[in-house]
């Protein structure tokens, strides 16, 4: 089968690879569309030291199952793969899972003709979804569960309140419509690309500024913040510019590095949260927004051949895409 392989630093590769077969449990899914995520460059720059090459990358994907259990079922895959019987995952939390395994990462990913996963990995798509629409499950799952986590860490619902983003990459983006569709009409989103913050302009939900010119958010001004970036900078930004009493929001994962204000934490009862993806029931969810047109139109994304690969990861790179989101489509 064809594939999108990650072969050294800084290097993707479209190749022959064996086609998967299916263990116990699992079956074969023929991929329709898979997104690029943040992390999936983070890898290819050699910065994740769990993605070893040769490794073919992917977990944003949807596709049609064609062998094993629901032969022709189309379903979006949950690319998070569980033990289910720890506290955590019969707790519905399974994104905190001890033993918790990724495709892209730990198995071969998505970026391919075909892939093996877990029958129980799959979440049923509506009639006639579209699997570019589908391939954005994933970032829009995550961009839910940080929204959901943070509604409820909020003195006030998220639409009698100001929000700032931080990053206009699909997770950054996803979570201003999120909070645009639970009501809130005051979104600030920063991103240092002039072709993603005119993107994001484009949905209208949001305004926009560059964090490299001028004085930026205001002190003190937000009930929330949303670190979709992850980075020592951002991270310094989100602590001044949320309120007394806010909730910031920590999603990215650019880096480990980076000092934060803990003084004003500490006395302005800051709420800082960290969340990681999403559980099952996030992924259906936002199955269920981006069907129901909750999120707009969503007429950010890029879709390229898989076989363009490897041009659109140095696209993304070199900063010459304004799409929130580039999703591949193999075969």
């Amino acid at each position: 089968m064809k594939s999108l392989v990650y072969t050294a630093p800084d290097e993707v590769t479209y190749r022959d690879e064996p086609a998967p077969t299916a263990g116990p449990g699992e079956v074969v899914l023929k991929v329709e569309a898979v997104g690029i995520c943040g992390s999936d460059m983070h890898a290819y720059h050699g910065h994740d030291p769990r993605r070893v090459p040769p490794l073919i990358l992917g977990h944003e994907a949807s596709g049609r199952v064609m062998a094993g259990a629901g032969e022709g079922r189309r379903a979006v895959v949950n690319p998070l793969i569980t033990c289910g019987a720890c506290a955590n995952c019969l707790e519905g939390r399974q994104n905190l899972c001890a033993g918790r395994k990724l495709i892209g990462m730990n198995r071969p990913g998505a970026f391919a003709e075909l892939i093996a996963i877990p029958e129980r990995n799959l979440i049923d798509l509506p009639e006639g979804m579209d699997p570019v629409r589908a391939a954005l499950t994933e970032p829009a799952g995550t961009a839910l569960h940080a929204v959901a986590l943070a509604g409820r860490a909020l003195h006030r619902p998220v639409a009698e309140g100001r929000a700032l983003v931080l990053g206009g990459g699909s997770i950054g983006l996803l979570s201003a419509l999120l909070l645009h569709a639970r009501g809130c009409r005051d979104i600030a989103l920063g991103d240092t690309n002039a072709l993603r913050r005119k993107t994001a302009e484009q949905t209208g939900v949001c305004r926009v500024y560059d964090p490299l010119e001028g004085p930026g958010p205001t002190a003190d001004a937000f009930d929330l913040v949303i670190d979709a970036v992850g980075a020592g900078a951002t991270r310094a930004s989100a602590l001044k510019a949320v309120k007394p009493g806010g909730v910031v929001m920590h999603i990215g994962l650019q880096s480990a590095a980076g000092e934060m204000d803990v003084r004003k934490l500490t006395l302005s009862e800051i709420t800082l949260i960290g969340t990681y993806t999403y559980t099952p029931a996030d992924l259906e969810a936002a199955v269920a927004a981006l069907h129901g047109g909750a999120l707009g139109p969503l007429d950010w994304v890029e879709e390229r051949p898989l076989e363009e690969g490897a041009r659109a990861f140095d696209d993304l790179d070199q900063g010459r895409l304004g799409a929130a989101k580039v999703v591949l489509r193999p075969g």
